[in-house]
């Protein structure tokens, strides 16, 4: 894994020879796509060409960990009793008859650009579990297993690292980025599904640990995760120094193929000006920051918006638990006091950071082909519980997306009267991800291969074409 890392005591500052070959052996070059092994061209449907199919040229994941209520976001139910349907009732948005919740008022006027699908279900009741299905988009095995930790046969590559895997070649950004934090456990284990799976680091996207919204937030220095080591790349001069040092070194012991001009050149990504750039947040206007939000999620979609306009092609922000965050109700995972959470910690931040991220792509000509995706793992039951929470709900849920071949204004699929179950087109977290394959260009059949060198096909769901252009 490859980890941006902002400044901690427990790393290393320098680059030693065993730390330098132990990132030689972590494969940099592929990581960062220098070393193209096949194609990394889209593939092709057979038959005409659809609008939507290769639109996308980036994508933002906006994870809301925890599972965020249908009835309380994308799905309000105003006829159903007050135990179902909560404290807050619907709003008008600018498509005719789609109503969004009443906490939403900025994101209600942008509904125009996003299409809700309304339908979608894991039939798993677990976060890590659940959430597996929904960042890579396999079930897990079993179902409904909480505290789940990584490893086969739950081994699926996430979506951005399947499509690292795919668009291999030379570039000035990394392919894909995670931030600002792991999801993780209660046990604070790391959820499944984060990372490249069965397709080795190669395909790992970056993780960007940080603070976007704190005062003195400045871009990272930059390190290479190893499996106990983390290593301090301190600037380009240093780094350089490291790096010729490191080549005498293995010119004397004859360990040439530990290093080698594509990993030069990855290193060289590392420490390069654009990728530096990317990170400077202080460069934005404090009408921009404020205008996203100066919490830690608005901060860290800004962060996503600078870093897909720099050449990354997938982020994914992670709305995660903090270490301050109550134990019955962290995040979105409202067990307890749902009413007053959603009024005052959560929906406004997300309408705010959401709807400027949209705004913001709009005025820079850039939705057309940024495919943005708002989900969780799960929705919260229909009815609330005696602390005046909701508890899990993999059952049918809601999720959001917008542009990159998505059309805007649509809404697919019907949960019933309660929120509680599908009605109609129901949606599984593998047609989320075939659609998702499917504006980047890649049909559902286009093949990777496992650790042995079987062919798998990178969904087995089918594409959502209702809500694409």
């Amino acid at each position: 894994m490859l980890s941006l890392v902002d400044r901690s005591p427990r790393l290393c500052d320098g680059l030693s020879r065993r730390e330098f070959l132990r990132a030689g052996s972590l494969g940099m070059a592929s990581v960062f796509g220098l070393s193209a092994v096949g194609s990394g061209a889209p593939s092709e449907l057979p038959g005409k060409s659809l609008g939507a199919f290769g639109k996308a040229k980036r994508c933002i994941v906006l994870f809301l960990m925890g599972g965020p209520p249908q009835h309380s976001t994308w799905d309000p139910k105003p006829l159903a009793s007050e135990e179902i349907r909560g404290a807050y009732g619907p709003i008008s948005t600018s498509v005719p008859g789609t109503q969004i919740c009443e906490l939403l008022p900025r994101t209600s006027q942008l509904m125009h650009h996003v299409a809700l699908l309304r339908a979608v279900s894991t039939g798993d009741n677990a976060h890590s579990s659940s959430g597996y299905a929904m960042l890579t988009g396999q079930p897990h095995q079993p179902l409904n297993f909480e505290n789940a930790n990584p490893g086969p046969p739950n081994d699926w590559p996430m979506i951005g690292a399947v499509l690292q895997h795919l668009r291999r070649g030379p570039r000035d950004m990394p392919p894909a980025v995670r931030l600002p934090h792991h999801i993780f456990n209660t046990d604070r284990s790391v959820w499944p599904g984060q990372t490249s799976g069965f397709l080795g680091a190669s395909a790992d996207p970056w993780l960007f640990r940080c603070e976007p919204a704190s005062a003195d937030f400045q871009p990272p220095e930059y390190n290479v995760g190893g499996n106990e080591a983390m290593i301090r790349l301190q600037g380009r001069k240093q780094l350089l120094a490291q790096l010729d040092e490191s080549l005498r070194t293995i010119e004397q012991t004859g360990a040439t193929d530990s290093f080698n001009d594509t990993q030069r050149q990855a290193f060289e990504l590392l420490t390069s000006n654009q990728s530096k750039t990317a990170f400077r947040l202080d460069q934005e206007p404090d009408v921009v920051r404020d205008r996203y939000g100066r919490g830690q999620f608005g901060q860290s979609t800004l962060l996503a918006r600078r870093l897909v306009e720099a050449g990354v092609t997938f982020v994914q922000v992670n709305w995660f638990r903090g270490a301050d965050e109550p134990d019955e109700a962290p995040c979105w995972d409202s067990h307890a006091d749902e009413t007053a959470r959603l009024k005052n910690v959560l929906v406004p931040p997300f309408d705010q950071a959401y709807s400027a991220l949209l705004t913001d792509l709009i005025d820079r000509g850039m939705l057309d082909d940024t495919l943005v995706v708002c989900m969780s793992e799960f929705g919260r039951s229909p009815k609330f519980n005696a602390r005046g929470g909701r508890d899990h709900w993999g059952t049918v849920f809601s999720l959001a997306m917008a542009g990159g071949g998505v059309q805007g204004g649509v809404v697919h699929g019907a949960s019933d009267k309660h929120a509680a179950y599908p009605q109609t087109g129901i949606v599984r977290p593998q047609d989320v991800a075939a659609t998702i394959y499917h504006c980047f260009g890649y049909a559902p059949t286009t093949e990777i291969r496992d650790r042995l060198g079987r062919p798998l096909a990178i969904s087995r769901g089918e594409v959502v074409r209702e809500a694409l252009i």
